[in-house]
């Protein structure tokens, strides 16, 4: 079994679900008592904020580094960096290690293909929905025309993550505000839901929407189990 690195707690509220999801997987795949090789390293999510709020990203970008450096040295065999907006900067610190970086974005986009959806509705923090890196990666490199909600619906996303769920706080009126904003993505051409936020699985789940619906945490999770079962002591084959 191959070791998963995780850079964690933006926020650990997102982060824990990473590590239960990891988990259970291994437990499901390999039975008995396992469970994944994990070394975690999880931050001041504060720290993290302030960078994002200034527009530091060359500060966050050196403390990514840093960490993906420390999780290759603990002896990951790859990196997971436990939220969605942080891909903004994953090229550059997929340039600092030597092994994989397990990017968020392209596993949803392959997820998506396979199901046949091509204009999926991207919920998540206003950075991920408004700057360029993720759904330009969307296009470019996998064909698939993302759109976002309009301006007080991108508003009200953001918000909602970081004042409530960042916190662990759930609440039924944000659930159906979630809700209508995906209707109104429907209304507008989108045959598809990401949930581009890690947290945002925390608040809706596939069963609560009527359209294909893609948690980018499980995702990124599963895929992690895969890699890391995928050869080796403990692989797939041998726990058969």
């Amino acid at each position: 079994m191959k070791t998963i690195g995780l850079i964690g707690g933006m926020s650990w509220e997102s982060t824990a679900v990473y590590y239960r999801r990891l988990n259970e997987q291994v437990r499901n795949l390999c039975g008995g008592l396992h469970s994944a090789e994990i070394v975690m390293r999880s931050v001041d999510f504060e720290s993290i904020v302030a960078m994002q709020t200034s527009g530091h990203w060359d500060d966050a970008t050196n403390v990514l580094r840093k960490i993906a450096c420390e999780l290759e040295g603990a002896g990951a065999d790859c990196v997971l960096i436990c939220t969605n907006t942080m891909h903004k900067l994953a090229d550059a610190v997929q340039a600092e290690i030597r092994i994989p970086v397990l990017n968020i974005i392209d596993i949803c986009a392959h997820k998506l293909k396979a199901a046949g959806v091509r204009r999926p509705l991207l919920l998540a923090t206003r950075y991920t929905m408004e700057q360029d890196f993720y759904r330009e990666r969307m296009n470019r490199q996998h064909g698939l025309d993302t759109i976002v909600p309009e301006a007080d619906d991108r508003t009200a996303v953001h918000d909602i993550i970081f004042s409530e769920l960042c916190r662990g706080i759930i609440r039924e009126t944000s659930r159906q505000r979630y809700m209508n904003v995906i209707a109104r993505g429907r209304a507008a051409g989108a045959d598809s839901v990401i949930l581009g936020c890690t947290e945002i699985g925390l608040l809706i789940q596939p069963k609560n929407v009527d359209l294909p619906t893609f948690d980018s945490t499980l995702l990124h999770a599963d895929a992690a189990v895969d890699f890391a079962l995928g050869d080796g002591p403990l692989g797939r084959a041998d726990a058969a």
